[in-house]
C-alpha cells in the first residue's frame, strides 16, 4: 500500500525555509520549527516566503514538488525535480490526446464520474435535509442529471461531452445556494466567479480548488503521467490540462462538500474574509489555516474504492485515479474506470 505523504503548506508572510540535513527547518521570527523530508510529497508557499536553494535542491531531488500561491491563494507557479515515469507510457498519453475520439472517451467517463458523484452529494442532502421548499428544485436537478448520464454513456463527440458538462455544471450550481443552511444571510451564492472571486462561498470554492489542483499535479507526476497534456482540457501554456481533468470527479463529492461542511458546521464565519476596492473577496491567513486543517483532516478519512474495492484514505483516491488512468493508457484496462462515490 502506498503512503498517504503528507503536504506542508507555509501561510505565515516572511517565513524562512532551509534545509539541515534531513529536516526543513522554518524560521519565523525567531521561532524555529523542523519537519523530515522523508514523508512530504509537497510544499505550498503562500505569499512571503523564502526558501533556500539547498532546500529547493533536496527537493528536486527527492520528488518534492513546491508551489507558489499569492498571499490570497491564486496559483503562481511551481518547482519539481527531474521528470520521472516511463518515457513509452507519456508517448501513448501524447497519442491519445491528439485522437479526438480517444480524449472524447476518457473524458466522457471523467464527466460520467462528475455527474454521478454531483447526483450523490445532492442525494445525501435530500437524506440529511428534507426541507420541503428545496425538495422540489434538487429532485428535478437529480432528474435533469441523470438524462445527462444517459447522454454521456452514449460515448458522444468531446465537442458534445464539453457542452453536456457546463449544462450540468450549470444546473448544480444553479442550485448550490439551496446547500447552505447556516449562515445563509453571510454565505450567499449566485453562481461562480473566479479570477478574483466576487463573494465569500466563491473564495472558499477557489480556495479549495487551488488545493486539490496541486494535490492532482502530484498525482499525476507520481505515476508518471504528464499533468500538463490532458483530454477533456486542451493543451494551454502555463496550464495542468490532465490535472484539472482528474479533478473533475472530486469536486462534488470532496471539494464541494468541504466547503458546505465549513460553512453549514460554523467552522468558517462572515469575520474571516476580507473585501476589496475592487470587490474581490479573500480569506484572512487565520481562516486559510482552518481550511487547510480541515482539507487535510478530510483525506485522512477511510474510504472503499468503488473499482479496486480496497479501504485506503480518501487523500489515496488521487494517486488511484491517476494509476487506473496509466493502466488504461497501458492497455491494461479497456476503459478509464471513473471514481463513482455512493
Amino acid at each position: 500500500m502506498r503512503r498517504l505523504f503528507n503536504t506542508l503548506f507555509i501561510t505565515t508572510q516572511e517565513s524562512y525555509l532551509a534545509r539541515e540535513r534531513e529536516t526543513i527547518a522554518i524560521y519565523i521570527g525567531e521561532e524555529k520549527k523542523k519537519f523530515p523530508l522523508h514523508n512530504l510529497d509537497g510544499i505550498i508557499c503562500f505569499g512571503n516566503i523564502r526558501l533556500s536553494p539547498y532546500l529547493i535542491g533536496a527537493c528536486g531531488e527527492k520528488g518534492i514538488t513546491i508551489s507558489y500561491l499569492s498571499e490570497n491563494g491564486k496559483f503562481l507557479g511551481r518547482f519539481s525535480g527531474k521528470v520521472s515515469g516511463n518515457v513509452l507510457l507519456r508517448r501513448q498519453q501524447y497519442r491519445y490526446a491528439d485522437s479526438l475520439q480517444t480524449s472524447a472517451q476518457i473524458a466522457g467517463n471523467m464527466i460520467i464520474g462528475k455527474i454521478f458523484n454531483i447526483n450523490s452529494v445532492l442525494k445525501r442532502f435530500l437524506r440529511d435535509h428534507s426541507e420541503k421548499d428545496k425538495k422540489g428544485q434538487i429532485e428535478k436537478t437529480i432528474s435533469h442529471l441523470k438524462t445527462s448520464l444517459n447522454h454521456m454513456r452514449k460515448t458522444p463527440g468531446l465537442e458534445i461531452v464539453r457542452g453536456i458538462e457546463g449544462d450540468s455544471a450549470a444546473a448544480y450550481f444553479a442550485l448550490f445556494d439551496n446547500l447552505i443552511i447556516q449562515q445563509s444571510e453571510y454565505f450567499t451564492f449566485s453562481g461562480r466567479s473566479r479570477r478574483p472571486p466576487m463573494d465569500k462561498t466563491n473564495a472558499l470554492l477557489s480556495f479549495v480548488y487551488t488545493l486539490l489542483y496541486h494535490d492532482m499535479i502530484s498525482a499525476c507526476e507520481s505515476v508518471g503521467l504528464d499533468p500538463a497534456v490532458g483530454f477533456l482540457h486542451r493543451d494551454r501554456p502555463g496550464r495542468n490540462s490532465l490535472s484539472l481533468d482528474l479533478m473533475e470527479e472530486f469536486r462534488p463529492f470532496f471539494a464541494d462538500r468541504l466547503v458546505l461542511s465549513l460553512i453549514n458546521r460554523q467552522q468558517i464565519n462572515q469575520g474571516d474574509f476580507k473585501k476589496y476596492a475592487s470587490g474581490a473577496v479573500y480569506m484572512k491567513e487565520n481562516s486559510r489555516k482552518t481550511v487547510i486543517e480541515a482539507y487535510q483532516k478530510r483525506k485522512k478519512e477511510i474510504i472503499t474504492h468503488p473499482f479496486l474495492k480496497e479501504k485506503m484514505p480518501l487523500g489515496l483516491l488521487f494517486y488511484y485515479q491517476a494509476l487506473l488512468l496509466c493502466r488504461f493508457i497501458r492497455g491494461d484496462l479497456d476503459e478509464y474506470p471513473p471514481f463513482l462515490w455512493r
